[in-house]
């Protein structure tokens, strides 16, 4: 045997899997195929430049990155608790008025709702924070918008704030997603800080990854098939183990299992270098007036200043068309950042574009929590988004308790 146990991928589940088994005793060999560990969360650097994949923050509240990662270590970074919402030429802040009370004139003021919406919000927040998170995803599920119409918002604020605001998170633009999911993502923003590790989300990943022996991650290693106790790799070499866990992203878990493949959402990432940030501040702009592709601007290089060479700044801008082909999106990106900012956004220069059609799996009703961890077939395990909700909580809760499964199986053999 290679090892006690195999972890097919090195994303944040496997490598939760693998530290767990490890701290239990067990010598686990994770497989990758890429040549670092995190799947789709990964910082490259261009130009001076760190490029996170695409749009990614790190939720402070979520309960399972708490217990796995060294807050201090990443040095995070945190955005304004609330956005920019750009409503008919201008740019409106929403703030959340239980962190920041100041901003509660400003946030009456506001054209994103109306005042009766406002006091709903205090509403839903109840209604998100109530309960442990077994309870939140046993609750009546329908979609958001309905969620949302059913405690009495107004077109107007799901239009101009929901919409913008949460789709963007799902990459979702009808924002047709799980009640429960939505509920879940509400909780995280009004508990905690939304940040980004000083230096990349690939921090994270690799935080993870040197707590692991460096002969326990092979990277480069793509896996195209498992028969018995045997993982087989493209280069056509074989691994095996007593037990084997299949950590890779959906597609890829389905592609090994035999299964159709998951429904997923795409984005297209635009990052631009600029002499200087078009906005002051850690804020998230939101396009909620439809007049372009744009859905969201952030400059990362605001929060955190290693996102960009000394002198210059560094703009996402994420967009929900993932289809069209990027040299054709682009101009129309221009024109509303043209006015949006002036014309001081036509000398952006284009940096890279991440075309991600399977950003993130589909988060459609029904959704529900981590169910109990059950072998496939004997001795081998699934664990990740094909069996969790995905988030960076879900999928290091996804790898522990998969691990706590097949500690249990280990031990029971014979």
């Amino acid at each position: 045997m290679d090892a006690d146990v195999i972890v097919i991928g090195a994303g944040l589940s496997g490598l939760a899997c693998a530290l767990e088994l490890m701290e239990s005793g067990l010598r686990p060999l994770v497989l990758e195929a890429a040549m670092q560990p995190g799947g789709r969360i990964a910082t490259d650097q261009v130009d001076g430049f760190r490029l996170d994949r695409g749009f990614q923050v790190l939720q402070t509240w979520y309960p399972a990155a708490r217990h796995w990662l060294d807050y201090d270590a990443l040095d995070l970074r945190p955005f304004y608790p609330g956005a920019l919402v750009r409503i008919d030429g201008r740019f409106h802040r929403v703030s959340d008025i239980w962190r920041r009370p100041g901003a509660l004139a400003e946030m009456l003021r506001s054209p994103v709702g109306t005042l009766g919406d406002k006091l709903r919000l205090l509403r839903l927040r109840r209604r998100a924070l109530a309960g442990d998170l077994e309870h939140l995803y046993a609750r009546r599920e329908t979609d958001a918008p309905s969620l949302l119409r059913g405690l009495g918002f107004s077109e107007q604020i799901i239009e101009r704030f929901f919409r913008p605001f949460f789709s963007g998170v799902f990459f979702e633009p009808s924002l047709a997603v799980s009640s429960r999911a939505f509920e879940f993502v509400f909780r995280a923003f009004a508990l905690g800080d939304t940040a980004l590790p000083a230096h990349g989300m690939g921090e994270i990943p690799r935080q993870l990854a040197a707590r692991l022996p460096p002969d326990c991650i092979r990277y480069g290693q793509r896996c195209t098939a498992i028969e018995d106790q045997q993982v087989i790799l493209a280069d056509g070499g074989r691994c095996s183990a007593a037990a084997i866990v299949i950590a890779t992203d959906g597609g890829a878990a389905a592609q090994l299992l035999g299964r159709p493949a998951p429904p997923t959402r795409g984005t297209t990432c635009f990052y631009f270098a600029a002499t200087r940030a078009p906005i002051d501040g850690p804020y998230l702009v939101l396009a909620a007036d439809g007049s372009g592709p744009i859905n969201s601007l952030l400059c990362p290089s605001n929060l955190a200043p290693a996102y960009a060479p000394p002198g210059q700044a560094l703009v996402t801008v994420n967009c929900f068309d993932s289809e069209a082909a990027p040299e054709s999106l682009e101009p129309a990106v221009r024109q509303q950042l043209g006015a949006w900012f002036g014309a001081a956004a036509a000398d952006w220069r284009l940096l890279q574009v991440y075309q991600l059609r399977a950003a993130l799996p589909g988060q459609a009703p029904p959704v529900t929590a981590l169910a109990p961890v059950r072998p496939v077939r004997p001795g081998l395990w699934v664990c990740g988004e094909l069996v969790a909700p995905p988030s960076i909580h879900w999928a290091l809760a996804s790898g522990e308790a998969t691990a706590a499964a097949v500690l249990a199986a280990y031990r029971d053999r014979p």
